[in-house]
């Protein structure tokens, strides 16, 4: 920290501004405790004390999200190295071409240590601009309220970055953590205020103002300009199971993540490893995750009954609906949000089923749109006050019945 308390020293000045608190003792402070733990922490009774922080409920997801990014990494190498081999390809003449031929790196698919260090150049630049440019905003309105910078970004970014296609143009992934963290959080207040998961309001802003680099079949496989292809999920929209499964792609494949996708959303095995370790240290909700899966696999199997002589997505089975998609992620990650989701325990459940059944909902019936999972967690985190305020209320009235 010694070179960043001198470098503070020399642009002290500039940030003093009529007696403000912007002096570079309170930047100073902001980064000091986005590193380690703040010194003003209760010591003494009565006050209540405890050995968990935001610091340490934030470095818990990061743990939990790592096999997702270490799946993005290997997939997208993987990916990019089996299009070019079937292709006959000559490796890529691009500055991660040139690096790996420097380092005498091949593009064997079959070799994991190629396909990662490849996969990484494309996650390291993406996950870099997050991370810049989210900070920007992070460190703006806090130094504006004279707040510290807390560590909910670095989950946020990770989040962001996992959710979105390798060939995303760096600047779309500059706009959109920009409007995740401003217009979904900080302008609410900041952390621990915002009415809907900035990670996912990025991405659902991406997906609306720039369709053609976050959907389509140019977009999953680098580099974008050779190598086109569908997902799973979009061919199953066009020819159900049976098509997915003419493409070569099986229930397996899908589940261990070796499928074209989005970043970290590819593998249901990483997700649900990772959602067992935040289940177990207590920082994502089992009621949550358990009503996800529980609404998707009622509201598939209802579908499946009522059956559809035009729409294949009706015969789709629940567990393929688990697999494919951004369904595991989204529901490990995303709808577990204790902010933006329910707190009560019997809310918790609602808002859980409510997500399965509008994911299913939308990846059925709206056969232009297969993908669900983002609408519907954006959609329930709307009425996630309105559900636990009902249910405290109906709490209070059956303690008002009991006693009267």
């Amino acid at each position: 920290m010694r070179p960043l308390r001198k470098l503070l020293d020399r642009l002290g000045p500039h940030f003093s501004q009529g007696g403000r608190l912007h002096s570079y003792q309170a930047i100073y402070e902001m980064v000091d405790t986005l590193l380690y733990s703040p010194p003003d922490v209760s010591r003494h009774q009565p006050h209540v004390r405890d050995a968990i922080d935001l610091k340490r409920v934030m470095g818990l997801v990061v743990i939990g999200v790592a096999p997702c990014a270490l799946v993005a990494m290997w997939n997208t190498g993987y990916q990019a190295n089996l299009a070019m081999q079937e292709l006959g390809l000559p490796a890529p003449a691009d500055w991660r071409g040139s690096l790996m031929a420097a380092l005498s790196i091949g593009h064997d698919p079959d070799h994991v240590g190629a396909a990662m260090f490849y996969g990484l150049l494309y996650f390291l630049p993406v996950y870099a601009v997050t991370i810049l440019a989210g900070g920007f905003w992070e460190v703006l309105f806090a130094g504006i309220r004279n707040h510290e910078v807390n560590e909910g970004f670095f989950v946020t970014s990770i989040l962001y970055a996992l959710t979105l296609p390798a060939t995303t143009p760096l600047w779309q992934v500059a706009i959109g953590i920009s409007f995740g963290v401003v217009i979904a959080k900080e302008i609410f207040g900041g952390t621990g205020k915002n009415w809907m998961n900035p990670a996912l309001a990025g991405r659902a802003f991406l997906y609306f103002a720039y369709p053609v680099e976050m959907s389509g079949e140019s977009v999953w496989v680098p580099p974008v300009d050779v190598v086109t292809g569908a997902t799973p999920l979009a061919i199953g929209a066009e020819r159900g199971v049976a098509g997915i499964v003419e493409q070569g792609v099986t229930w397996m494949d899908a589940f261990l993540g070796g499928i074209q996708g989005s970043l970290g959303e590819t593998s249901a095995l990483a997700c649900l490893v990772g959602g067992a370790f935040i289940m177990y240290t207590g920082v994502a909700s089992w009621r949550i995750i358990a009503g996800v899966m529980l609404g998707m696999a009622a509201t598939a199997t209802l579908f499946n009954a009522i059956g559809s002589d035009t729409n294949p997505m009706y015969a789709m089975p629940w567990y393929w609906h688990l697999v494919l998609g951004g369904f595991a992620f989204g529901t490990v990650f995303m709808a577990t949000d204790p902010v933006t989701a329910c707190v009560t325990n019997l809310g918790r459940w609602i808002f859980g089923l409510l997500v399965g059944l509008l994911t299913v909902v939308i990846r059925v019936v709206n056969i232009a749109f297969p993908e669900g999972i983002m609408l519907a967690i954006l959609f329930a985190n709307i009425f996630a006050p309105t559900i636990d305020h009902l249910v405290m209320q109906a709490n209070i009235g059956r303690r008002l019945r009991r006693s009267a």
